[in-house]
């Protein structure tokens, strides 16, 4: 129970989306491991999205330690300021999944540049107030699906991160399972089980931070 008394914030995009998605696995398996554990989403939102009151395209979802997900349409789902999330959850520990929104899967390659503008967005704020934050970057998926997601972008985008979440830890999902073996709906999104295993991973690397 290493995270015992701690709370943490998960925030993220689509990967926290559904109830079988990260939003389910990821937080109950931080909980499991003492944590006390707030879950926030906004589908299809950047890093820069969350320092402002931004709608989403898709939806959004919210867990609150043990309640049940709450899910809810685009037309009212909205990002809460970073700052102000922070400074109302007063958590110890930030854990961001945000990468394959960065990655621009479907045209020939993402700006290095507003990449690393989207990262300074958040790592800034959380610098600003000295908290920790951990920062998990795409796992593989699969090729030429719906996504337009392939496993050398998803390389790339990984690779590019390592570089910039500090002060952050970087949290390579690359190394939590082999190409292809996370089977998805649509290249990018995986079925339950994936998201099972993909959850559990994250949390064995958040409870080994020091």
């Amino acid at each position: 129970m290493l995270l015992a008394g701690l709370t943490v914030l998960v925030v993220g995009a689509s990967h926290l989306a559904k109830p079988t998605y990260l939003i389910k696995t990821l937080h109950d398996e931080l909980t499991e491991r003492g944590a006390q554990v707030h879950s926030v989403r906004v589908c299809g939102v950047l890093p820069s999205d969350w320092l402002k009151k931004t709608s989403s395209r898709c939806g959004g979802a919210e867990r609150v330690e043990g309640e049940p997900i709450v899910l809810s349409m685009a037309s009212a789902a909205q990002t809460v300021p970073f700052a102000t999330l922070l400074e109302t959850q007063k958590p110890d520990v930030v854990v961001i999944v945000m990468g394959d929104n960065l990655a621009n899967y479907k045209v020939s390659s993402f700006s290095r540049t507003d990449v690393k503008k989207e990262v300074l967005s958040l790592t800034t704020v959380l610098a600003s107030k000295a908290i920790r934050c951990v920062w998990v970057v795409p796992a593989w998926g699969e090729d030429n699906k719906l996504a337009g997601k392939t496993l050398k972008r998803t390389q790339e985008i990984a690779a590019f991160l390592e570089s910039q979440v500090k002060p952050c830890d970087y949290v390579n999902s690359l190394e939590m399972s082999k190409p292809g073996e996370w089977k998805t709906t649509d290249g990018q999104h995986f079925f339950a089980e994936g998201y099972q295993a993909w959850g559990a991973a994250i949390a064995n690397e958040v409870e080994l931070l020091p």
